[in-house]
């Protein structure tokens, strides 16, 4: 099979597709035809070797990538054999994904509901599952004021659509203005574009205050967008984009995240997510497509921030 692989890290032309053997679903396994794969910015870090993935390298060479959408084509030892032609989503266990074929436990493979298309599923599939639960930890109310840095992104998109259903005043963040519009159109009142100097006043002029942050950038970004909260309002600090974490201002109170979730409680937030989507609830924009040799492009162009929305490979 074709497969995108990397025998080092460093910047994105360490990314070369390559002929390998095709995997083997082993006990407990399935064996997907992989039809998009989903790239998170996490990854590209992974893939540079910088920011939380410097602590722990993987071993390599390997394949990236941890989600994908496609048919279960075979099965390992131990598993139902019904499930064979079943379209799912599934979580691959840190690499594998940017392939023609990927193995995942059956446990982490999720089956799209209908109504949903397998491209929106995969988008979802990461992104959904972290704004559902960021939403739920921060117990958003109806009437407060919630920023959303990096609205235009994969998840930051999300949170605007979650926060706005759920009666909040929603303010999207993102850089340039030519992310406005999109913002807007997934429930916000207001965009700010954070590349202008002084837009945490713009933010705290338009809302008194806001009563919740959802911060997934950090830096300079993360620290502006604090100065926009009220005293006492709430954190959610999910994310380092820019490079480094952001430490809640001492007037601002930390969403605690509840530690990691359990495989189970993973499973539960990606299948919530897609019953989002099926009932018409929640919809991911997918800003760009790349076919698999384009894989070191895609990252090159997360990295750049010249993505919109989710970003998916298609082998």
């Amino acid at each position: 099979m074709r497969a995108v692989t990397m025998d080092r890290f460093g910047g994105p032309d360490v990314l070369q597709v390559r002929q390998v053997a095709d995997p083997v679903p082993e006990a407990g396994q399935v064996l997907v035809a992989v039809e998009y794969a989903g790239i998170t910015f996490v990854e590209t870090q992974v893939r540079a070797g910088r920011g939380p993935a410097a602590k722990q390298r993987p071993p390599l060479p390997r394949v990236p990538g941890n989600g994908v959408g496609g048919r279960i084509v075979a099965v390992g030892p131990g598993v139902d054999p019904v499930l064979t032609g079943t379209v799912v989503v599934a979580t691959t266990g840190g690499a594998g994904g940017y392939a023609e074929l990927a193995v995942a436990r059956v446990e982490d493979a999720v089956p799209v509901p209908a109504g949903v298309e397998l491209r929106d599923a995969v988008a979802l599939l990461a992104d959904g599952r972290t704004a559902v639960l960021l939403h739920r930890q921060a117990e958003v109310r109806a009437g407060e004021w919630v920023l959303v840095e990096a609205a235009g992104g994969g998840v930051g998109g999300l949170l605007v659509q979650l926060a706005a259903a759920s009666g909040a005043r929603v303010i999207g963040a993102a850089r340039g203005a030519g992310k406005g519009g999109l913002v807007l159109s997934l429930g916000a009142v207001a965009y700010v574009d954070y590349s202008r100097p002084g837009w945490e006043r713009e933010v705290a002029d338009l809302s008194g205050g806001v009563d919740l942050v959802f911060d997934g950038v950090g830096g300079a970004v993360g620290a502006q967008g604090m100065l926009a909260v009220r005293p006492g309002g709430r954190a959610s600090v999910y994310g380092m984009a820019s490079g480094s974490w952001t430490e809640p201002a001492g007037h601002v109170r930390a969403v605690p995240d509840g530690g990691v979730p359990s495989a189970a409680e993973v499973r539960a937030l990606a299948e919530e997510a897609l019953a989002l989507a099926a009932a018409g609830r929640l919809r991911p924009t997918i800003g760009q497509t790349y076919p698999l040799h384009e894989a070191a492009e895609a990252h090159r162009a997360i990295e750049a921030r010249a993505t919109t929305g989710k970003t998916l490979l298609i082998p």
